[in-house]
């Protein structure tokens, strides 16, 4: 097998409770076991506190008074909410569901806002309920809200924010242009008695700092503005989209620069990639967003927040879930080609979502367990469907050994957005479980199965 055609490695950036699973001799093997060989996730909320730990630090290094909402829509698991419920953080939710969810897990009402486009009369009725936060899309979402708002009364007023079209994502569907927004402030200033505008909020695609410093900065000025019309206007949510840094950047420039199409299976190209490096990336980013010299009236953006009174709202997602799970496939199988081999996973390449938005999930997966006088090869991955587009990966990965029948194919890095977004039972196989791991320095590794809801919730203790 040639493996001078290998694509250059892109090995993961790895957080210590990773290596230290993996490097345990037997807590993977129990699992896999456990699960009867099936793909499984394994998650580690211990490293989310952590990651929304630095998002709480960078508001306040900056001085800025503020709230974190986890972006619930990244990955589906119970133990996220339940994170944020111990540490008093937000989420971020976008359907009737998801808030149930988040509630079920501890997340007060108060602590939830509620995102998406025109929401349903369900959804809306239960965020008034609980007291929820609103980002309000629409001009008819905004009167379908008053009304709701009236039926209850002004003892208990509607708490929401307007979100804003930004001048940068010009085409995009979502939020209120210059006139509808004047139309929507009129009305909120009518409603006052049952209505609490509560600010603006925006999100932007991509991963630059200046767009979203400058937009945050001209929503402050709206927000002061609104304040003098009788509104509450208190705070600006900037959304999400903080970048993720997978992959270091030596790996990733070279990678880029070398790029050949013969480097996937049947020279299979893609237009893009996510930008698997990036600086600043997680709170880093925020950081770099507050230090933005945005308006010579203030020194930078944080300065211009906390001068003016206003609160800063992040809804991050993937950002929050950086270095929180990796997904495990079985081997089932191993086929030699001339100059690369297939290796055939338990499982779906749904599980993997990067494949289905017609690109490639680029981190190198590993083989476990390692065998250190392992032969070296050179395989592409697939699904166990009877699909040939069910590739978990089309690039023709270097790995330094054979791959076995029993082995585990690990991604790493998969809980932002990879593991459950498009999950289906095609075939009739089971959605992999996620399994939720403690992996304390101090402590055996401990794990259990991840559950929908607080009620149900039955650990599974095992000594690692």
């Amino acid at each position: 097998m040639d493996l001078t055609q290998t694509p250059l490695p892109l090995p993961a950036k790895e957080p210590g409770w990773v290596n230290r699973i993996q490097s345990d001799p037997h807590v993977l093997g129990d699992i896999a076991d456990a699960m009867g060989g099936s793909p499984f996730h394994v998650l580690c909320p211990d490293q989310f506190a952590i990651n929304l730990a630095s998002f709480v630090d960078a508001m306040v290094t900056a001085g800025v008074e503020g709230k974190v909402y986890f972006g619930k829509k990244a990955n589906k698991a119970a133990c996220w909410p339940r994170v944020c419920a111990e540490a008093n953080a937000g989420v971020d939710v976008a359907s009737a569901p998801e808030m149930i969810d988040a509630i079920a897990n501890g997340v007060r009402g108060e602590d939830i806002v509620v995102t998406g486009p025109a929401k349903s009369t369900d959804l809306l009725w239960l965020a008034t309920r609980h007291r929820c936060l609103i980002a309000i899309d629409a001009l008819d979402e905004l009167e379908h809200v008053i009304a709701i708002a009236e039926a209850n009364g002004p003892a208990d007023p509607v708490r929401i924010l307007l979100r804003v079209l930004p001048p940068a994502n010009p085409n995009s569907r979502f939020g209120f242009d210059e006139a509808e927004l004047a139309t929507a402030i009129e009305r909120c200033v009518g409603h006052r008695a049952h209505l609490r505008m509560e600010g603006f909020s925006f999100h932007l695609t991509g991963y630059s700092v200046a767009p979203r410093a400058w937009q945050a900065a001209d929503l402050i000025d709206r927000c002061v503005a609104a304040r003098a019309l009788g509104l509450v206007a208190d705070s600006v949510s900037i959304g999400g989209g903080f970048a993720v840094d997978y992959v270091d950047e030596d790996s990733w420039r070279a990678f880029l620069s070398d790029y050949q199409d013969s480097w996937f299976h049947t020279r299979k190209t893609f237009t893009e990639f996510y930008p698997y490096h990036a600086s600043p990336a997680g709170a880093e980013m925020l950081t770099a967003i507050l230090d933005s010299s945005v308006a010579s009236d203030h020194a930078d953006l944080a300065a211009k927040f906390a001068q003016t009174g206003t609160r800063l709202l992040i809804e991050p997602g993937r950002a929050l879930l950086d270095g929180c799970g990796f997904t495990a496939f079985p081997v089932l199988g191993f086929k030699h080609r001339p100059d690369y081999g297939f290796i055939t996973a338990s499982g779906l390449s749904l599980s993997l979502s990067e494949q289905w938005f017609a690109s490639e999930y680029l981190p190198d997966p590993t083989l476990w367990p390692v065998q250190l006088d392992g032969t070296p090869t050179s395989a592409c991955v697939g699904g166990s469907s009877c699909l040939e587009s069910d590739m978990l990966s089309w690039r023709k990965i270097r790995f330094d050994q054979t791959p076995g029948v029993g082995d585990l194919l690990i991604y790493p890095n998969t809980a932002g957005y990879q593991m459950d977004s498009n999950e289906s039972e095609f075939h009739q196989l089971p959605l992999p479980p996620k399994v939720v791991v403690t992996a304390n320095p101090t402590d055996r590794i401990r794990w259990r199965l991840d559950s929908a809801g607080i009620r149900s919730r039955k650990a599974i203790d095992h000594r690692g």
